[in-house]
């Protein structure tokens, strides 16, 4: 009797055990965000537990070969792999996973299969677990897409695009082919920004950005690099996917203006540099660079135009980029030096006065002409720092020479057009002038047309105001840029001086003579002086002297001198 009670307790605490087990698999199968099917082979049996209904309402699995049902219920590309794995035993494979995507286009399940095999390797059971994975596969989308596409354009980014392009360049040197790059840069997009918002800016980046994409094949990739520069890389380049062709299509398209979202219309025009492999260079990295390169130079031919790679191009771009960084340190060193060209009344040949010429000799001892280095601290802005070092060592030299000598007479300054545009400027040549207590009446400051192209009215009232101070102006190279006799009337000068072309010209060209007379005739007319500049030869000189030109400035009376030399020659003078 005890051992059949022993042997009821025993029973009920199995049960009990067995039930608190089966809730808590319910439990877990309730809660579960995954799906299961079980296969028992032996028996034929096969059972859906879980979380089946969310993944697959309406699916019902009963016998084995209903699982094929599944594949109803993704989208067509996972299908076949998706056969492979649910009937894994057919491989002998112990157990494997995939991720496929359902039907909706939303949903991402992970599948699981398991499957145990007896001693005689006989697949007994298996298990096959589908899990909703779409918030970690979304996340990975993401992530993935942030590394390889710009968020703006959806173009492909820049690092993705150097490897696409480098698989180009591998590709074209097994198949002996042809890769060519195309640099694309937006002209005067930062207009854009500044003037109507960076808003309207990423708008037209990206409304560009959309219809390069059209260009996009398996032999063309488009890219987006940053702000308004895009790259092109072809392989194989011919037909509808040549340079030309590409070129000529976005020419044409630009030719129409893009409509923004707000209905504005807004008008672009691109620059554009081509390099090719192998030609231009051997590596991914060089390609870009040398199209980059020629895009600054097909900038400089105008709106909207191409330039192909040229190693004439490629070596002046070095050239200059030497002198830019050796010019970084001759003005932080202030390594400059100071020449000065006398300047002479043509009727008596008596000075007039000094014009300041800078002289830079580099690090390597070799004399850098200022019509090279010029143009370039223009461009990267060191012409300021430069251009107020002149001015104060001139000014220097200028005050020291006014001690020797007590003749009257000019110094002549250069002032930039960017160094001129700076709103501090006449502030800083008040505060020079102040400093080495010198008369503004003795100082001629220099400037060339292009300080008036941008805005008339608001330079000329700068000159105005440093009239006011009593400087003298004059303007330099006249007849050489948008020179019109018509707005000297308009322009606070003293002096207009005629630009060294048309001396050289003038007494083989009728043309230029013609030019030149009419010039010194009526800027006499408006009471200004005029300096011929560059006069080399007595033809020359007595010719200027026979139309009444005031002054003259050249080799033929005086080379640009160091300040050692312009103080003996005050002295004979």
């Amino acid at each position: 009797m005890e051992e059949l009670r022993y042997q009821v307790d025993l029973l009920n605490a199995l049960n009990q055990k067995l039930e608190k087990e089966e809730k808590m698999l319910k439990l877990i199968c309730e809660t579960s965000t995954s799906a299961f099917v079980y296969v028992n082979f032996e028996d034929h049996y096969v059972k859906t537990v879980a979380n089946w209904d969310y993944l697959f309402k309406g699916v019902e699995i009963r016998e084995i070969k209903d699982i094929s049902k599944i594949y109803g219920e993704v989208e067509e590309k996972y299908v076949l792999p998706l056969k492979e794995l649910l009937f894994l035993e057919k491989s002998g494979i112990q157990s494997d996973s995939a991720i496929v995507r359902l039907k909706d286009g939303k949903t991402w399940v992970e599948c699981e299969v398991s499957v145990i095999y007896d001693q005689m390797n006989v697949p007994t059971d298996k298990v096959i677990r589908f899990k909703n994975v779409s918030k970690i596969q979304n996340q990975n989308d993401e992530l993935t897409y942030m590394a390889y596409y710009d968020v703006l354009t959806g173009l492909y980014n820049r690092n993705y695009f150097v490897r696409l392009l480098a698989d180009f360049v591998r590709k074209a040197e097994d198949e002996q082919n042809i890769v060519a790059v195309m640099f694309v840069d937006i002209d005067d997009f930062r207009k854009i920004n500044d003037g109507l918002g960076i808003v309207v800016g990423d708008e037209v980046v990206q409304q560009f950005g959309q219809y390069l994409s059209e260009f996009n094949s398996e032999n063309v990739v488009v890219s987006h690099f940053n702000a308004d520069i895009y790259c092109i890389a072809i392989y194989n380049p011919y037909g509808n996917r040549s340079v030309d062709y590409i070129y000529g299509a976005i020419a044409e398209r630009v030719k129409s203006p893009w409509i923004l979202s707000t209905g504005q219309e807004i008008s672009i025009s691109v620059s554009i540099g081509v390099a090719e492999y192998p030609e231009a260079a051997k590596s991914t990295l060089e390609l870009i660079n040398c199209a980059e390169i020629v895009m600054f130079k097909a900038k400089e031919s105008g709106k909207t135009s191409i330039q192909y790679f040229d190693a004439l191009i490629l070596n002046d771009f070095l050239q200059n980029v030497a002198i830019e960084n050796k010019l970084k340190d001759a003005v932080f060193n202030q390594n400059f030096t100071l020449n000065f060209q006398p300047q002479y009344h043509i009727k008596d040949r008596k000075l007039r006065g000094m014009e300041a010429l800078i002289r830079w000799k580099d690090s390597d001892g070799k004399m850098i002409s200022p019509a090279v280095f010029i143009p370039i601290a223009e461009k990267n802005g060191a012409i300021v720092p430069i251009g107020t070092w002149v001015v104060e060592e001139s000014i220097r030299c200028f005050v020291d020479w006014k001690k020797k000598y007590t003749g009257h007479f000019v110094l002549s300054l250069n002032i930039s057009a960017i160094q001129y545009k700076k709103t501090d400027f006449v502030d800083i040549v008040m505060q020079i002038i102040r400093k080495y207590d010198v008369d503004p009446h003795e100082i001629e400051l220099e400037i060339t047309e292009s300080v008036l192209i941008d805005n008339f009215t608001e330079m000329t009232e700068k000159l105005c105001v440093l009239r006011e101070y009593g400087f003298r102006i004059s303007l330099d190279d006249f007849g050489t840029g948008y020179s019109s006799l018509s707005y000297l009337k308009g322009l606070p000068i003293d002096t207009l001086k005629i630009d060294k072309s048309f001396v050289d010209a003038m007494l083989v060209d009728d043309n230029a003579r013609i030019i030149t007379e009419s010039i010194v005739y009526m800027v006499r007319k408006l009471g200004f002086e005029t300096i011929a500049e560059g006069v080399e030869t007595n033809e020359q000189f007595e010719y200027l002297k026979s139309i009444e030109c005031d002054c003259i400035q050249g080799f033929l009376l005086g080379k640009p001198i160091p300040k050692d030399e312009v103080e003996k020659l005050l002295l004979r003078s």
